[in-house]
């Protein structure tokens, strides 16, 4: 983190859809609103993140080549996840790595967030569903820190 990185201010938007959250130089989180949709592909997250989350935008009748992906040894400490909102609504609370709440955003339909570093926590405001991806294998409970 350089001098520079710790006058961030909370949060910074960089067009009408995404907001990064920042906390005494580290990010938080991204979130992305589902709308207005994007006109051309922009990933949000560096490349060095754990998970990559962008919007990949194609035109009607075009082609993804097909592919497979080469295996790639991979080295990931802690665990990030992304969240898409498909129904409802929900606040999302955000904490440093203290423990201390920092901000909350509301999320609805469509909206996506990488949660990259401190803690987070969820309050619904409507019957909601969410679509979550995450690096696995699945420890079990004790993977997280509840506070």
């Amino acid at each position: 983190m350089t001098a520079a990185d710790a006058q961030l201010p909370i949060a910074s938007v960089t067009d009408d859809r995404v907001e990064t959250v920042r906390h005494q130089g580290k990010v938080l989180c991204i979130l992305v609103r589902s709308r207005p949709a994007p006109l051309q592909t922009e990933f949000y997250t560096p490349n060095d993140y754990n998970l990559q989350m962008g919007n990949v935008v194609y035109p009607a009748g075009g082609v993804i080549p097909r592919h497979s992906h080469r295996p790639v040894t991979r080295t990931v400490t802690g665990t990030s996840e992304v969240l898409v909102v498909q129904q409802g609504r929900m606040l999302i609370d955000l904490y440093d790595d203290d423990r201390n709440l920092v901000t909350t955003r509301e999320m609805t339909v469509g909206d996506a967030v990488a949660l990259v570093s401190g803690g987070h926590g969820f309050r619904l405001l409507e019957d909601t569903v969410l679509l979550e991806v995450k690096q696995g294998p699945y420890s079990g409970v004790q993977e997280k820190d509840r506070f």
